[in-house]
């Protein structure tokens, strides 16, 4: 009996390490502008416990601009300078805009995610994402 439980409690261990990985999806893509253009818009959908990361190269002194639409309120967008996990901007905290000179050269990210009820419900957010970068706005 003692063996039996052992073996159970093994394979939930096993069950709840698998859940909180497949909670812990984190999708990248990368960013590239058009020739010729200094920005794009993404749109597309984020479920439950995913996490979205938008990657694009830019430079120190560079003005970034990033709006964010969400189908419901719950959906949300960081930015993470290169080589750091300390936010520059915080979504939850600050709002759908983000207009900021940026600090340092590098591969910056845009996070999104959602939180709360949508979140734990495992509800579908469609989102729409503008990123706005131009190019002579460096010093």
């Amino acid at each position: 009996m003692k063996k039996l439980f052992v073996y159970i409690f093994a394979g939930l261990l096993m069950f709840g390490t698998t859940t909180i990985w497949a909670e812990a999806s984190i999708f990248q893509k990368q960013i590239q502008f058009k020739k010729g253009t200094s920005g794009t818009t993404v749109s597309g959908k984020i479920k439950g416990h995913e996490t979205l990361d938008y990657q694009l190269r830019a430079k120190a002194g560079q003005t970034m601009a990033v709006d964010f639409k969400a189908s419901k309120g719950a959906a949300y967008f960081n930015i993470f300078p290169p080589g750091t996990d300390a936010a520059l901007f915080i979504g939850s905290s600050s709002g759908n805009h983000f207009k900021g000179e940026l600090p340092v050269d590098g591969v910056y990210t845009v996070r999104l995610y959602l939180m709360g009820g949508a979140k734990d419900g495992n509800k579908v957010v469609n989102y729409s994402l503008k990123i706005n970068l131009p190019v002579g706005s460096s010093k």
